[in-house]
This record gives C-alpha cells, structure tokens and sequence, in this order.
C-alpha cells in the first residue's frame, strides 16, 4: 500500500480530534487438529496452540500503536468453534476447557477471546449439547471467553430446539451473575447467517473455511464520520452518501495499513478488513448521533430506518473500494449500552425495542446489548431469537441477538457493564407469552431464497 503524505497528515487529525482507532487485531487460530480421545490431551493442546501462536500478539500490536500513532483498543483471539473437537467429553469438562481458555487469554494479555462456540442452525451433535448445557457455567466462571451459537441460515431455516434452549441458557447464566448485572450474558451472541471471520466479539469464531492462522482487523470510526458530516451541513441526502463513503474510505486504508504491519510481523497471513462501525460511550463516538447529524431529531422516530440503511450502505460502498479483503460483519453495529445516543434515544422515549428490531433490517447485526427486565421468561427470550432469526434468514443477511435479562431490575432502572461494554436503561418485553409457539420445537423449513443453485 502507497500512503500519501496527505492521508497521513488527514489520519492524525482523525486519531487526534476524531476518536479513531482500530477497534480489535483479532488472531484467528484453527483448533481442528487438538482434538482428542483423552481430554487431559485435548485440554493440553489447545493451551500450547494458542499460548504458542498468540505468544506476541499483544506486544507487537503494542508496537506498531506506538510507531504509527493510531491506537489499537483490542487485542483478541478467536478460535475453531469449540463444540466441533469436545467429541466424548463431560459438561464438566468443557467447562474445565473454558477455564483454560480464560487462563492463556490472561497469560498472553488479550482483552478477549472468541469461539467457545456451537454451530446448531440444522442439528444439535453430542459436542453440541455438551457445550450448550456448560454454558451458562462456564461464562459464569471466566472473564475473557465469549460465545456465539448459530441457530439458523437462509440454506438450512430456524433450528427452534436450539432457540428454546437458549432461552433457558440466558435465564441460567443472568442469574448466575447477578451481582454483575447479568453480565455473562453480555458474552454470549446468537446467530443466524454467522461469518466465519469476524473479529468482533462476542461472535467472532475461526470458521471451517479458514487458514490455520489469520489475521483479521476491525476498525472503528463513528466520531470521524460524525465529524465530517458536521461540515457539511446544508448537504442533500446524496452528498450526504458521499461524504460517508468518502471517510469510510480513509478509515479502512488506515486500519489495512495497520492490520498488514501487525500480521507481517507476527508472520501470518492478513485476513479481513471488518468496516463496521462501532460506537463507544466517548463523546461523539455514536452511530445514533450520525444518524441525527442526517436529519433526526432523536434516534428511532420516523425515518430512521432509511437514514441507517442509507450510512450502512455508504460505509460499505467507501470500505470496499479501499480494500480488496473486506470481510466480517461490515456495515454499523448498534449496540445499545455501548452508544450514547442509543441510550439517549431509549430514555427520552423515542427508541424503542420494536424499532431497534425494525432497525435489524439494514443493519450489521442486530439486537445488540439490550438490557431487559429480569423478571422476562425463558421462552420470551427464545421469541426475541427467532424474531431476528427470521429476519437474517428472509433477507439473506447476518442477525444477532445479544441481550441481557437483569436479575431483580424493572424497566427504565440504569444497569452499568463496565470498560467498553458500557451502561444501558433496562427495557420492557411485551406481556403477552409466546410459550406455545416455542414449545411447538422443530425447524422452522429454510426460505424459498434457499433455493439459489
């Protein structure tokens, strides 16, 4: 890559005045080949893998933050989904697996690390199950191990046994923190239509398709955006477009810059550009306040929806001319405890759960750190999945669920997470139940778009 002084010059002030930053550098590490009759072995060969490959990691990330002046927030791993090498072993020792993923995560000074995972979207196997029933365990009992399940895709339809499950997983692991504010479940992602290397956590998982090492990056941006909206504000809706891919442009040719020094000296391969972009709670640094900066008065009154899909769109079209290896999510996460703005939104009344649904639309993902009452049923939960589920599976597109009942807390209370996860208002769930549709099980049959070949 060719790096004009000009875009140098540009990136400092975006660092500098704008919240920049590379959001993650994110190693990818296949486990395939740990696999084991005998757990104590399998135990054993995913610590030294990944205690190997990952050894300096965080230093040279550290490294190049200091050379180039662009912070790197998040240094993580994510790894083969767990469930495909548990074979025999005993919840017990999965949970005891997780623990030692928790342990070389600390040992190598990674913020997190992604892939205690299950991929179900069309059958639950015996490591599966295995994994699904430690869970709520093992996210108690660990601080730096994220988990994603997938339960649906477009090709295979809703597995709605899995989405019952979870219900009851999420139940289990809120009450087990409850001193936390139900933070295990902030861990925990559910998908339909996953990709196998997003760096973003808590769904990041290194995917069947993957190398045996990679690196992937994800950028962040939303205070670089909102900047440079702010000049121009007078500007049509098709300027507006423009604007937007333009900075986005300039934000992915600063993270590919950096993401390829870190792998070059790591000496793996470079993965993905990952172009989302994701708020904090530092000021500016809100995906809700660009979408206010275009024309809203609040997030979530009328009009937001196409506002999002017009920056999403933007985003994409700006990152994917400036790298040839875009992957990921790639698009706007919206993430409620974790933006300002969306907090604002919610407690001045004008967004709401069903919007933020709504909003899954032509979003990234989806229903992404939403605190709701801890008095919520199991099979309520199990609704919200399949809802969004069902979203990604007609339109073809990545949806998640990562939602948060708060024991002991009722709507409108204010429920703090910590570091990047944040703070979020508490919301309702509509009081009519959805027990019946289910407890019904099965699988919800794959769309007609399944049918593509």
């Amino acid at each position: 890559m060719n790096i004009a002084l000009a875009e140098i010059q540009e990136t400092i002030r975006m660092v500098q005045m704008e919240s920049l930053d590379i959001r993650t550098v994110t190693m990818g590490i296949n486990l395939r080949d740990c696999a084991d009759s005998h757990f104590e072995n399998l135990n054993l060969r995913v610590y030294n893998k990944i205690t190997t490959y990952a050894k300096e990691l965080k230093s040279v990330a550290e490294t190049v933050e200091k050379e180039f002046g662009i912070p790197i927030i998040n240094k993580r791993i994510s790894i083969t989904p767990i469930a495909e090498i548990l074979g025999h072993a005993t919840k017990d020792e999965a949970v005891e697996l997780a623990k030692t993923l928790d342990r070389a995560a600390k040992e190598l000074g990674v913020d997190f690390i992604g892939g205690y995972s299950a991929l179900v979207h069309k059958g639950i196997s015996k490591g599966d199950q295995t994994l699904l029933d430690a869970l709520p365990e093992a996210l108690s009992v660990t601080e730096r191990v994220c988990s994603s399940i997938s339960v649906a895709t477009t090709r295979s339809g809703i597995n709605m046994d899995a989405v019952r499950q979870l219900g009851f997983i999420l139940k289990d692991a809120a009450e087990r923190t409850k001193d936390q504010n139900g933070l295990a479940c902030a861990k925990l992602v559910v998908f339909c239509n996953p990709v196998e290397d997003n760096p973003f956590m808590a769904g990041a998982f290194h995917g069947a398709g993957e190398g045996e090492v990679v690196l992937n990056v994800g950028v962040s941006g939303p205070g670089v955006v909102l900047s440079a909206l702010r000049r121009y504000p007078e500007a049509d809706l098709g300027k507006v477009s423009d604007i937007i891919k333009k900075t986005a442009f300039k934000i992915t040719r600063a993270g590919e810059l950096i993401g390829r020094v870190v792998a070059e000296r790591l000496n793996v391969p470079f993965g993905i550009m990952d172009l989302s972009l994701a708020p904090t709670n530092a000021v500016n640094d809100s995906v809700a306040e660009i979408l206010e900066e275009i024309g809203l008065e609040r997030v979530g009154t009328h009009g937001t929806i196409a506002a999002l899909a017009l920056m999403n769109d933007a985003v994409k079209k700006g990152g994917a001319m400036a790298s040839s290896y875009v992957g990921g999510l790639s698009g706007a996460f919206i993430p409620v405890s974790e933006d300002n703005g969306m907090i604002k939104g919610i407690v001045d009344g004008a967004l709401t759960l069903s919007k933020l649904e709504a909003m899954t639309c032509v979003c990234s993902v989806g229903l992404d750190m939403i605190a709701v009452t801890g008095n919520v049923t199991p099979s309520t939960l199990s609704a919200m999945i399949a809802d969004e589920a069902a979203i990604g599976m007609i339109n073809k597109k990545t949806t998640a669920v990562r939602v948060i009942p708060v024991p002991g807390k009722r709507e409108g209370d204010m429920v703090e997470f910590g570091g990047l996860l944040g703070r979020a208002p508490v919301m309702g769930v509509n009081p009519y139940s959805s027990d019946k549709l289910i407890s019904r099980g099965g699988r919800i049959p794959a769309p007609l778009q399944a049918l593509i070949n």
